[in-house]
């Protein structure tokens, strides 16, 4: 009899979708889903999505109650998390989505946050830190890291291809949710200075978000609204082709866990350019495989694109490397046959 699973979260999420569907496929898993209905765009909204999470655990025990899960998993210990850890199951694995997920470190609800988040841990019989710079945070907060399980969930090798690339201008692509801590405006400065110097390039930006009109506006007040495309939100499996048509990936976040739009870049064979916080660290060294720029640094940006573009047979052999460490490291079909068999062994060690 098939095993079933209650995931709580956002599961239009492509990080979301990636992880039910590694269930799905290398566990056997049935998957049902529970998320907030209320939209987190309005400050009227805001305030009802509020409403609805405080009753929200009403709602999931009733549905654990009618399904029966074997487990319940979540993504963000700070949010649903801690409804997991409420939810009264047996069996609980919740993820760290960002480097600490205690995120924005100036919110007033910092220290309820603080609070929620070592909850949900002490509750979790399985937590999942993506990628090693999560488990900083989780052993200065206490956690037992005998239930740790470090490893990204990995991204679909067979999607997310190379593709040669001999363009003689500078083809950039930004998969990033248009939200202020991904710092758009300042790509699209360094871009301007580019354009000002006279050098050749066209920028995609794929996704959706609070920013988007403001950085339409930006690109047409720099001039640079030509050679900048905005997508909007696209399928993820339309990704692959805007990677592959890509020869630079560009990233610049203000605080990272563990991406897997760096991973997907990366194995299509995109250059990556990324800011130098300690989630990009742990995977690009500088003029290494990749360069780190300084956040809110727009001529560093500029000159270390063309730097990249000067030096070819640099840029060839990072490329070359950065697939070679995705597949061994971030390889969807390994990575989350793992993953599944650690929920069954969990199960099975729960029902002794």
């Amino acid at each position: 009899m098939k095993k079933k699973v209650l995931f709580l979260g956002e599961s239009y999420r492509a990080d979301a979708i990636t992880w039910m569907k590694g269930l799905k496929e290398f566990g056997d898993f049935e998957i049902i889903t529970w998320e907030l209905q209320t939209p987190n765009n309005s400050k009227l909204n805001r305030f009802k999505r509020i409403l609805e999470y405080f009753f929200s655990p009403i709602s999931i025990q009733k549905i654990i109650r009618e399904e029966k899960p074997d487990m319940v998993i979540a993504e963000r210990t700070t949010s649903y998390g801690f409804l997991a850890a409420l939810s009264g199951s047996k069996t609980i694995a919740i993820a760290q989505q960002g480097r600490t997920d205690l995120w924005p470190e100036d919110s007033v609800l910092y220290p309820l946050k603080k609070i929620i988040q070592k909850y949900a841990f002490k509750k979790a019989h399985l937590i999942h830190a993506w990628g090693p710079v999560m488990t900083i945070s989780m052993k200065a907060t206490g956690v037992d890291m005998n239930k740790v399980l470090v490893l990204p969930k990995g991204i679909d090798l067979s999607l997310f291809t190379p593709s040669t690339n001999n363009s003689n201008k500078i083809e950039a692509i930004v998969t990033r949710s248009l939200q202020p801590e991904y710092r758009h405006d300042s790509i699209l400065m360094a871009f301007f200075i580019l354009n000002q110097k006279g050098i050749d390039f066209s920028l995609t930006i794929v996704g959706d978000g609070t920013r988007l009109q403001f950085l339409k506006d930006l690109a047409k007040k720099l001039q640079i609204e030509t050679k900048v495309t905005f997508t909007g939100r696209i399928p993820n499996t339309e990704l692959p082709k805007l990677l592959q048509q890509s020869n630079t990936y560009i990233s610049m976040p203000i605080t990272e866990g563990v991406s897997a739009s760096l991973f997907e870049a990366m194995a299509c064979e995109c250059y990556p350019i990324v800011s130098d916080i300690a989630g990009n660290q742990s995977w690009i060294k500088h003029r290494e495989n990749g360069q780190l720029i300084t956040i809110d640094d727009n001529e560093q940006l500029a000159e270390e694109l063309i730097w990249s573009f000067e030096n070819i047979e640099s840029r060839n052999q990072a490329i070359i490397r950065n697939r070679k460490f995705v597949e061994e490291n971030a390889n969807y079909n390994s990575n989350m046959k793992i993953i599944a068999g650690k929920y069954h062994e969990l199960l099975n060690s729960r029902s002794i």
